[in-house]
């Protein structure tokens, strides 16, 4: 990416190495708006662990995404490419180690990135620090394939040079984030859309704000966000913003239904940008070149993505929160969901999203039977974090007890200790607080 250098207060490093068999890969945890810390991919590769199977790869080829190229042959491709695999046995989840970078002997660790099902067949991202060399799978720990290739891997594909875009902040307190909102997935499920008893229950619960999904891909714009939804909505006394999920796979196409829904009347735009994009810098940087060349460097913008900033290392976090991007933070803390407590996740949040230097809008919790005391903390955290506004999900999941935590006052007590440190790098490690850090 071309982007201007920035001063950072220094981050600490602690001298622990990773291990072979725990790439941050299998600590993703691919649900929507999932974050669990032990990850769904390492569980299900402890489980397969017992009944191992050797994966045969028999073939591969390129497959181009975004700028990437796949020129000279199918064995040819580009860092943030897609390597397409076929052969037998071969399951979401498993590993496809790449020889390192820069590596001279034998005994040193090759790198792993996940494979996973795509429209095009079960792929892989090839990930920064790849080299050319053959490749193998691994189901478990002491089950793989036999070495493939080998892989021609060139270097990712240089960013269109642009001239750095300054953000210009909108005036504090006077956006949709600077609220607190509630988000809608399917508006014929909240409430059967009807839009006067929307409005009166948010008012009801201190609701300024509704997010509205307004697309879903490169070409899957939603009725259900129009013109005169917003104009309604505006009517009822309620700002109201469009969410969009991005895939990564067709960022000028996404980034096309981003700019129809800012016309369509939306008070802010949310990028909901989850596992789909890990990997894919060059394609975040495409997306977001097309949003501000067409909607301007101040509308307000926020990016909705995983919390824990350090179990998703590939996640482009540099490029959507980075110049010329979004204004704000708004990461999914959904705490239950997670497996730990508001206080907890607040904590791990804040310390690790801390680099990026952007307003940090908290999105709660509120489906899963979370108890109204977790929602009341969670307000109460928000609070004390200094937060400008912060939302939750989601209007059609959400029960009456939970609705009955968003009215009455913010509590005082118990007491909270706020985090203030910054994040902690382990020796070696490569992910995008590394590369925000080195731009």
């Amino acid at each position: 990416m071309s982007t201007p250098r920035r001063t950072l207060p220094k981050l600490l490093v602690a001298l622990a190495a990773l291990s072979l068999y725990a790439p941050a890969a299998w600590g993703d945890a691919t649900n929507r708006g999932s974050d669990a810390p032990a990850g769904g991919g390492a569980a299900r590769y402890a489980a397969r662990a017992a009944r191992p199977v050797a994966p045969v790869v028999t073939g591969v080829h390129c497959y181009k995404v975004g700028s990437t190229a796949c020129a000279k042959g199918p064995h040819t491709v580009q860092i943030t490419g897609e390597l397409v695999l076929s052969g037998h046995h071969l399951r979401p989840g498993d590993i496809v180690f790449f020889a390192r970078a820069g590596a001279k002997a034998a005994r040193v660790k090759p790198l792993g990135a996940t494979l996973r099902p795509t429209g095009h067949g079960i792929a892989v991202t090839i990930p920064r620090g790849a080299a050319s060399g053959r490749i193998y799978v691994s189901a478990a720990p002491s089950v793989r394939s036999r070495l493939y290739g080998p892989i021609k891997i060139l270097a990712a594909p240089r960013p269109k040079p642009v001239a750095p875009v300054a953000i210009q902040a909108p005036d504090p307190g006077n956006t949709a984030f600077d609220t607190e909102g509630m988000w809608i997935w399917y508006l014929n499920q909240s409430d059967g859309g009807n839009l006067t008893k929307i409005a009166a229950q948010a008012k009801a619960a201190g609701i300024e704000t509704l997010y509205v999904k307004s697309s879903d891909g490169a070409s899957n714009y939603w009725s259900q966000f129009s013109p005169q939804l917003v104009a309604a909505v505006h009517a009822l006394g309620l700002k109201i913003c469009a969410w969009q999920y991005v895939y990564g796979s067709q960022p000028t196409g996404e980034a096309a239904l981003g700019i129809r829904a800012i016309r369509d009347g939306a008070d802010c735009l949310v990028i909901d940008a989850e596992v789909e994009y890990q990997g894919r810098y060059a394609a975040a940087q495409t997306y977001i070149e097309d949003l501000r060349a067409a909607v301007g460097s101040s509308f307000p913008i926020g990016l909705a993505s995983f919390p824990y900033v350090d179990y998703h290392e590939s996640e482009p976090y540099s490029v959507f929160l980075g110049p010329g991007g979004a204004q704000y933070n708004v990461p999914q803390i959904y705490w239950a969901a997670i497996g730990t407590s508001p206080d907890a996740a607040y904590a791990h949040t804040y310390v690790e999203n801390r680099i990026y230097e952007r307003p940090i809008v908290p999105l709660g919790q509120l489906y899963g039977g979370v108890s109204a005391a977790a929602v009341l903390r969670f307000r109460q955290l928000a609070t004390a974090y200094g937060a400008p506004g912060m939302s939750w999900w989601d209007w059609q999941s959400s029960s009456s007890n939970e609705w009955g935590a968003l009215g009455p006052p913010i509590p005082t007590t118990p007491p909270v200790t706020v985090d203030d440190a910054w994040p902690v790098l382990k020796l070696h490690a490569r992910g995008d607080q590394v590369v925000w850090m080195q731009e």
